[in-house]
């Protein structure tokens, strides 16, 4: 891997290519992200390059009643951290993540990684935590069909039966079933980056990425090309 990327998800919207044709896009805040510390095979055992994304305050001063000042780190760095920080000589970052490049020798603390990483035209990976749809039927969940939706029908929405009460007597492991849906890593391969504002650090990418508006996004040159 020699492409990467951290960003947030700024909405979806729509362009018209060079021969006229809509086309739908998700809208990329990427970067510009700081590289916050470089891992060698001689002291860390592997090879990897260690990016932050964000500004985040290094410390909260709030004010008691007697005046005085007190200091609170629980929402911004505690010592560790600022000290990590303080060594690559940055600002301290909200995101930390790892990418493991290929060329990660070439990169030093306190490089840039911007949009302009991409160009239009290449495949891409995006990660993200999909939206939490709370606890959700089997019929959301995982689309299974409903029941008979005459008024005598008592059954409309239920999962119907689990199984059977003889044999095996038990329900299966890994049966669908109601429960929570949403919330976890979803990863959509093969996007294609449509346009690159290199001043503005944004990426169009064509296509839905998961997750919500806000939402961090890790794009990364796909790793399976479609033939």
């Amino acid at each position: 891997m020699k492409k990467a990327i951290l960003a947030t998800k700024v909405g979806m919207t729509q362009i018209f290519n060079d021969d006229g044709v809509l086309v739908p896009v998700t809208v990329l805040q990427a970067g510009p992200c700081v590289v916050t510390q470089v891992k060698t095979e001689e002291n860390d055992g592997y090879s990897a390059v260690q990016v932050g994304f964000v500004d985040k305050k290094e410390r909260i001063i709030n004010k008691d009643a007697g005046g005085k000042k007190q200091v609170i780190h629980r929402h911004g760095v505690n010592k560790a951290e600022a000290g990590h920080f303080k060594k690559a000589g940055v600002s301290a970052k909200r995101y930390i993540r790892e990418f493991r490049f290929e060329n990660a020798g070439e990169y030093a603390p306190g490089a840039e990684i911007k949009a302009d990483i991409f160009a239009e035209g290449d495949k891409v990976d995006a990660s993200a935590i999909s939206k939490g749809k709370g606890f959700q039927g089997a019929i959301k969940r995982l689309g299974q069909h409903r029941g008979p939706m005459k008024h005598g029908s008592k059954f409309h929405r239920h999962q119907g039966s689990n199984g059977a009460c003889s044999s095996p007597s038990r329900v299966f492991k890994g049966k669908g079933m109601p429960g929570h849906m949403g919330c976890v890593k979803v990863t959509v391969q093969n996007l294609e980056i449509v346009r690159v504002d290199a001043e503005k650090n944004l990426l169009l990418v064509k296509g839905a990425v998961p997750g919500p508006r806000k939402a961090l996004v890790t794009i990364k040159e796909t790793t399976k090309v479609e033939a």
